[in-house]
């Protein structure tokens, strides 16, 4: 007998794994507290090795004709102006598709529903804020607030996806074991022609005056994410803003500041991303700091793994265990490449106050350009943050083959 899965949040991860259940034929409803799909300057890069994910699941064509592709990253020293530039040659005989994608999260947000829409076992309630749930050996209870005063659903499975401050996962009293780094983020999203003063998109390297620089792939619109203080007051960063950009500005100074967002950077993750009926999935299961773009790729990568098993459960073909298996295998993931790889980048970036190690580091970037196969490895790295399929042992390339000769 198919089961009901109740998704709390509807960001990209949310709806992600709210559609590819939809697509195996469970009930599933999303919960989102927000009356609609909102935009903040946060994630918003895409690295090749996921486009077979999102092609399995029906909306990679969609996200390439919305987003900007990046065929070219640069590593920029702010003191002297010395350049590396990366492009994906290297990686061109391992995909048909060699670049990057960049597109802000409010835009996969309304593909996926776009997508789920489509679905009659699929909906999603805006405005729901969850307010605890109830587990039994037979489904759980969830509890929220709604347009008109609190309201119960019932389900055979919850899935939390809702953020890094989840309250699923608080309600399930796991601890979020880690660390908070002594800055804060600044996200921002500008005009100004970077690309006309032979700027990549890319990083800034410097201790005080690092940034990652991308284009948004909207005529002159840049993601420029800077760090600073955690200690300074957080409600007058945005007064900080201007100073900050001005300076590391090439040439013309005057640019026009769309949005900014604020926040702090952790390197945290549950000890288990299940309890019995309950899920975690994304920031709510765990975070990172995002200098490697590893944070929502990490949490489509949850999503793509977690969604056939859970579908096999609900549909009665495979035992609950399985989905032990899911957090534990996509925890090892955490632990050993998105958060190393992500403090480490950080590092080279925001936190380079040794003048050797940079020369060190920089010569790294600069000898992997005449290199072809370590150049390859080096670009191949996101492709670590697959879990291969629990059901077949598959990748998510092979199971697109098998989809395509089906």
């Amino acid at each position: 007998m198919n089961q009901k899965v109740i998704v709390i949040g509807g960001g990209p991860a949310g709806l992600m794994c709210a559609l590819g259940l939809a697509q195996a034929g469970v009930d599933v409803t999303v919960l989102e507290k927000t009356e609609s799909i909102s935009y903040t300057p946060r994630a918003i890069a895409y690295a090749w090795p996921i486009f077979s994910g999102l092609e399995y699941f029906g909306v990679l064509d969609d996200m390439l004709a919305a987003g900007n592709l990046v065929d070219r990253r640069g590593w920029r020293i702010f003191s002297t102006g010395e350049t590396v530039v990366h492009d994906h040659s290297s990686v061109a005989e391992l995909t048909s598709r060699p670049f990057s994608l960049t597109l802000g999260q409010d835009l996969i947000g309304e593909i996926l529903f776009k997508h789920l829409q489509r679905f009659a076992n699929a909906k999603i309630q805006w405005g729901r804020e969850f307010i605890g749930l109830n587990q039994s050996p037979e489904g759980v209870s969830v509890a929220v607030n709604g347009p008109d005063g609190s309201e119960t659903y019932q389900a055979d499975w919850v899935v939390g996806c809702d953020g890094g401050r989840s309250a699923v996962r608080k309600s399930l009293d796991l601890p979020f074991q880690g660390f908070t780094w002594p800055q804060r983020f600044v996200a921002t999203d500008i005009h100004y022609d970077f690309a006309a003063h032979g700027w990549e998109s890319g990083y800034l390297i410097d201790p005080v005056y690092g940034a990652v620089v991308y284009h948004l792939g909207r005529d002159d619109l840049w993601r420029v994410t800077y760090a600073e203080d955690r200690t300074l007051p957080e409600e007058t960063a945005a007064e900080r803003i201007p100073d900050f950009i001005r300076t590391i500005l090439p040439g013309d100074k005057s640019f026009e500041l769309v949005l900014h967002s604020a926040y702090n950077m952790h390197q945290r993750t549950a000890p288990t991303y299940r309890q019995n009926r309950v899920l975690l999935l994304g920031d709510a299961a765990h975070i990172t700091n995002p200098t490697s773009g590893f944070g929502l790729m990490g949490a489509l990568y949850d999503a793509f793994t977690l969604i056939e098993p859970l579908a096999a459960v609900t549909r009665g073909e495979v035992s609950d265990d399985i989905l032990d298996r899911y957090s534990q295998a996509r925890r090892q993931v955490y632990l050993e490449l998105i958060s190393p790889v992500s403090a480490e980048s950080k590092r080279l970036v925001f936190d380079c106050h040794d003048p050797e190690r940079l020369r060190w580091d920089f010569q790294l970037l600069q000898e992997r350009q005449q290199n072809p196969a370590a150049m390859r490895r080096f670009m191949s790295v996101p492709a670590g943050l697959e879990t291969p399929c629990l059901l077949t042992g598959k990748t998510l390339a092979e199971k697109l083959r098998d989809k395509g000769t089906a």
